[in-house]
C-alpha cells in the first residue's frame, strides 16, 4: 500500500500535541483507513493548516513519507456541509471514538468512510434524528469490522429467527432466544428488518429507519457489543454528554451538595 497520497477524502478524528508548534493527527481516509499524520508548525497563527484541520469536516488531504507517521503536505477543505454543533457534535465526537478505538491502521473501508459522511452530514442536519443516526452507524461499523453477527439468524443454530419470537443480542455468543431475565430484546421480525436493512443499497438510510421501532431495546445491547469489542466500560464522548445532561438538569433538595 502505498504511503503517499494526493488530495484523499478523509476527516480529523483526534489530535495529540507533538511539540509547541506541531500536531499529530488521526484521521480516517476513503482509501488508506485510519492513518497517523505529523502537521508540523500547525500550532503557529500564520499555519494554513490552523483553520481547517478541524473534526467533522470532510477534507482532502496529502501526504508523503515512509514512516508509520507520515507528514501532511496540504489540507483544504472539501466542503458539503457546516460542522454539527450542540449535542450534535458530541455525537460527531461519539462516531469519531468508535472509529479510533475499532478500526485498525491502514485497513481501507471505503463504504464505512461513505457512511460515516453521510453520518456526519445528517448529524449536522437532523439534530432530532441524533440517536437513530447513532444506532444505524453502530451498525454498520459493527458490520464491517466483522463483529456484527447475522441479524436474521440464531448464532449458535443458524436457524433462521421466528418472526414472532423475542431474542437478543449477547457479545459472547450473538443472538440467541429471549429469556425471562433479559429486560431488552427485540422480536425476529424487527432483527430480520435490520439486517434486510444493512444489505440494502443505501444501508446507512434504511438502517436508521429500522433502528425507528427498536431504539429502545437495541441501545443497550449495542452498548454491550460496543464495550466488549472495545476494551472499555464508558467512552469518554458519553460521559462528556452525561456530565453536561446532570449540570443542566434542575437540582432539588435531595440532591447532594457539588465538591
Amino acid at each position: 500500500m502505498s504511503k503517499r497520497a494526493h488530495e484523499e477524502p478523509a476527516f480529523v478524528l483526534h489530535r495529540y500535541d507533538w511539540s509547541e508548534s506541531s500536531l499529530i493527527l488521526e484521521v480516517f481516509t476513503r482509501h488508506h483507513g485510519r492513518i497517523a499524520l505529523v502537521a508540523k508548525g500547525v500550532k503557529k497563527p500564520t499555519s494554513q493548516f490552523r483553520p481547517v484541520l478541524l473534526p467533522l469536516q470532510p477534507l482532502l488531504l496529502s501526504w508523503g513519507g515512509d514512516a508509520e507517521v507520515r507528514t501532511l503536505k496540504a489540507a483544504q477543505w472539501q466542503g458539503g456541509h457546516v460542522m454539527p454543533t450542540g449535542e450534535a457534535l458530541i455525537s460527531g465526537g461519539y462516531l469519531n471514538e468508535l472509529l479510533m478505538r475499532l478500526l485498525a491502521r491502514d485497513d481501507p473501508h471505503a463504504g464505512l468512510f461513505d457512511h460515516f459522511t453521510l453520518a456526519v452530514q445528517l448529524l449536522a442536519e437532523r439534530g432530532d434524528a441524533q440517536q437513530l443516526i447513532l444506532r444505524a452507524f453502530e451498525l454498520l461499523l459493527l458490520r464491517d469490522t466483522g463483529l456484527l453477527p447475522d441479524l436474521a439468524h440464531e448464532s449458535s443454530t443458524l436457524a433462521p429467527l421466528d418472526a414472532a419470537r423475542s431474542y437478543v443480542l449477547v457479545p459472547e455468543s450473538g443472538l440467541r432466544p429471549a429469556q425471562a431475565d433479559d429486560v431488552h430484546s427485540l422480536s425476529g421480525e424487527q432483527w430480520q428488518g435490520l439486517q434486510q436493512a444493512l444489505d440494502s443499497h443505501d444501508p446507512l438510510i434504511a438502517t436508521l429507519r429500522a433502528c425507528a421501532g427498536a431504539q429502545q431495546a437495541l441501545q443497550p445491547q449495542l452498548r454491550q457489543l460496543l464495550h466488549y469489542h472495545s476494551g472499555v466500560r464508558v467512552f469518554q464522548t458519553r460521559q462528556l454528554m452525561l456530565d453536561m445532561q446532570a449540570i443542566a438538569r434542575p437540582r432539588t433538595p435531595s440532591d447532594p451538595p457539588q465538591s
